[in-house]
């Protein structure tokens, strides 16, 4: 009971701390629902892949094995997106259809679509894969665009990759600087670090929005019919 009292759903290391055995499965259970599931946007993907591959190396009081998780990281992470598009493309708009909370809000999905505006569908696709909270909500508003089932793939696929293994082997490589007696040292500091990294995405679009709004740009509301998308995205947005 003390264990789940003292459990912080927003830090990596207690995932992984409770998870224990099964880390390295709770790991990939939840990057793919980060991306896969719109109840799962709250949940430390950055921070939890990053620490994942800082627990790879061998002295590490929680140690995961590298390959596994260089495998399955990006396989469900690819999944999870893929089941977003679905969704999107299954339900429409309906998906979003609830009231704002002090989870979920308008925003999100108001901010997805306004990616593929401003970049297209391709370069909004990958880049939300960086971007905490937009890279949940971006793959079932692709859905709700029609974006092509075959493009989305690709750049999901992609996308997918480069953020799993990139952030993975970034804390392997960051963990192996580090001498064997500190690593579970520097496991907190390192922890907040990657939170406060991946929160500056999200801060960025606060302030974008707020701007916007005061200036009469940025997200307008949209038309409740699905606005069909062509294989090579919507074109930029025009000032």
């Amino acid at each position: 009971m003390t264990h789940l009292l003292a459990f912080n759903p927003l830090s990596a290391g207690d995932y992984i701390s409770a998870f224990g055995a099964y880390a390295i499965l709770g790991v990939l259970a939840i990057t793919f629902a980060e991306t896969g599931l719109l109840i799962g946007f709250f949940l430390p993907g950055d921070s939890l892949l990053f620490i994942a591959g800082f627990m790879t190396l061998p002295n590490s009081k929680e140690h995961l094995a590298l390959a596994p998780l260089l495998i399955g990281a990006p396989i469900c992470a690819i999944l999870g997106a893929q089941l977003g598009h679905y969704l999107g493309l299954r339900f429409g708009r309906r998906l979003f259809d609830k009231p704002d909370s002090r989870l979920f809000k308008q925003e999100y999905v108001e901010r997805a679509e306004y990616y593929f505006n401003d970049y297209g569908a391709a370069k909004a696709i990958l880049l939300a894969r960086f971007i905490p909270i937009v890279r949940t909500f971006m793959n079932p508003v692709a859905g709700v665009l029609e974006v092509p089932a075959r493009t989305f793939f690709v750049y999901n696929a992609i996308g997918g990759v480069v953020w799993t293994e990139g952030v993975l082997i970034a804390g392997h490589l960051v963990g192996s600087t580090i001498p064997a007696s500190k690593v579970d040292t520097y496991v907190i500091p390192i922890t907040l670090l990657i939170v406060l990294l991946s929160a500056i995405p999200v801060i960025k679009e606060v302030l974008t929005a707020r701007k916007d709004k005061r200036e009469g740009r940025g997200p307008a509301v949209r038309d409740e019919r699905p606005v069909p998308v062509s294989s090579g995205g919507p074109g930029r947005h025009k000032k």
